[in-house]
């Protein structure tokens, strides 16, 4: 689905198409429109998430430093260019950074930064609604570095009580961590029960 021109498209109504179940995208002329997986990818939040015994190592040489909404913009420039959608090279444009950093700003928009010697090795963002997090794209500047900020994340959302962490499209790379699918209507009933969770990122 697309919508017809940009000059529609605000924080807020992005914010209601993940009440919808739909993400923004930008296309290769700059407009911006709004989709949804079918099958839709969620990584899960208790026993099922499982760590890879190489990656147990890196995580334990402990060589890095994870800081949680201290570079949004770093980390939203970064995945612009390290997006998992190559059909898609201008899939998050600088108009569709501006409006995920005014929701930064009003805290619906989350960052994770993993730093190796000062510098900013790969991160993740997405976005917050009551217990449900919504996995928007990684980046990796050094091996490991965007799976460590995975880990740190789902730890993080445990501890504050998520329970829903959604990866949108389903992949190889994230089944390894124990990502399942399931269909729009149920993804839809199981984001509604997690927003309505009191809790803060």
């Amino acid at each position: 689905m697309r919508h017809p021109s940009n000059q529609y498209v605000t924080p807020e109504v992005i914010l209601n198409g993940y009440h919808q179940g739909l993400f923004p995208m930008a296309l290769e002329g700059g407009e911006i429109g709004f989709y949804a997986y079918q099958a839709r990818g969620i990584m899960p939040l208790d026993e099922r998430f499982t760590v890879r015994r190489s990656l147990r190592q890196i995580l334990k040489r402990g060589d890095y430093k994870v800081t949680f909404d201290t570079a949004p913009r770093e980390v939203l420039n970064a995945c612009s260019r390290f997006g998992v959608l190559p059909a898609y090279e201008l899939w998050l444009s600088d108009e569709l950074i501006d409006h995920y950093l005014t929701l930064f700003d009003q805290g619906h928009v989350h960052t994770v930064e993993v730093w190796r010697s000062g510098e900013l090795a790969g991160g993740l963002y997405g976005l917050t609604f009551g217990g449900a997090f919504c996995g928007e794209s990684m980046f990796s500047r050094q091996p490991y570095a965007s799976q460590i900020a995975l880990v740190h994340l789902v730890e993080h959302l445990r501890a504050r009580g998520f329970e829903l962490l959604d990866a949108q499209a389903p992949s190889p790379h994230l089944k390894q961590f124990g990502l399942y699918e399931c269909g729009q209507a149920e993804y839809l009933e199981a984001f509604q029960k997690a927003a309505s969770i009191q809790t803060t990122f």
